[in-house]
């Protein structure tokens, strides 16, 4: 073998070894990126589940008829990650009496029975749904010992009940058909325990109902951000990794994880999605995720936590370790000057909440936006 031949061989080697190396380093930097291992997968001992669009620039209300909307809002967007510990440590709104059937939601017939009923036989004369059409119905007796309201409960006695019907929620106002449908429930209820209702006039619950829905159509936001990956994508693991560290859990959807509320029972503060068909993957960790959804429900969340302070610091935290970038639902990137007036809109949100007593967060609030 000449030496001419010999220097094509090396030459062709040598170019082959490029080409394989070039290959596998392009494979590798647009793999999807990996939780590290040093660190535990959050996905392999689940954590307890908490579980019950607003484009970036304007706060807009979203009907409760079904109509969509969105909006977002806060200060403090500086683009480093930062520690959640204070934000955490905010203050948790007081337990409130005002849970059970109210008059500024429901519509409510007093029931007096001829002689006290037991717990168990007003249990038993329920009807075996809790909603007249789309809208949730209850039943409550009064407690005399303890001088309230509260659903029948066994081994307790009752003289007086009241049943009520939701007035409106995001499906909609409250309708004639479904009012007929809460009397004939309400009315089935007071025959089975002799008892007597007293309804009040269709025509005027259901004005209060579309006026009720109205208001509210108006005064409903769901903020939602968009995290998008810059260059390489994220896998299942390495989202789940990165919002662990900021204390968001698994929800009970896949490819959903939530920031908890800090009391038991309450929606969570916000909620982070991603692709649910990457989160069931039979090989998640080879799943591209290019985007995540940041999102909150104003109305759910007490104003005193600060949730949309706290959405903007997860989203600041995430983009940079995961090198991402902050848009809109139209893939937009969101310049930090763009938050300011949206904080703004979304102060005054709630202080007309506050006016109509349905403050965010509260019971009455997250019956009414539900």
């Amino acid at each position: 073998m000449s030496n001419f031949q010999l220097g094509l061989i090396i030459a062709g080697a040598l170019v082959l070894i490029v080409v394989v190396a070039y290959n596998a380093w392009t494979t590798h930097r647009n793999a999807p990126k990996r939780p590290r291992p040093a660190e535990a997968d959050p996905t392999q001992e689940p954590v307890a589940r908490h579980e019950p669009a607003f484009d970036g620039a304007v706060l807009t209300g979203a009907g409760l008829a079904g109509s969509g909307a969105e909006g977002e809002a806060e200060p403090g967007f500086d683009g480093h990650a930062v520690d959640l510990r204070d934000a955490l440590d905010l203050p948790v709104p007081t337990a409130e009496r005002r849970g059970g059937l109210d008059p500024l939601i429901d519509a409510i017939a007093p029931i007096v029975a001829e002689q006290q009923v037991s717990g168990d036989a007003a249990l038993a004369a329920l009807p075996p749904t809790r909603r007249a059409g789309s809208k949730p119905f209850a039943v409550e007796g009064f407690n005399d010992a303890a001088q309230q309201w509260e659903t029948p409960q066994p081994g307790q006695r009752y003289l007086q009940f009241q049943a009520g019907v939701q007035l409106a929620n995001r499906l909609g106002a409250l309708n004639e058909i479904e009012f007929s449908e809460f009397v004939m429930k309400a009315q089935g209820f007071a025959d089975a325990i002799n008892a007597a209702p007293d309804f009040p006039d269709m025509l005027h619950e259901v004005a209060r109902a579309r006026e009720l829905d109205q208001f509210a159509s108006e005064h409903d936001a769901q903020l939602t951000f968009v995290l998008r990956a810059r260059h390489a994508a994220w896998s299942p693991g390495y989202v789940q990794q990165n919002a662990a560290r900021l204390g968001l859990v698994a929800g009970a959807i896949p490819g959903r994880l939530v920031l908890p509320a800090q009391g038991p029972g309450l929606p969570p503060v916000l909620t982070l999605t991603y692709d649910a068909q990457a989160a069931m993957s039979d090989d998640p960790e080879q799943s591209a995720v290019r985007d995540i959804v940041l999102s909150l429900d104003v109305a759910q969340v007490h104003r005193s936590q600060q949730p949309f302070a706290r959405l903007r610091e997860v989203a600041a935290a995430l983009g940079e370790a995961m090198d991402g970038v902050l848009c809109d639902q139209n893939g937009t990137p969101l310049p930090a000057m763009t938050m300011e007036p949206i904080a703004a809109d979304l102060e005054q949100l709630y202080d007309k909440l506050d006016s109509r007593e349905l403050s965010a967060g509260s019971a009455l609030a997250r019956r009414l936006f539900s």
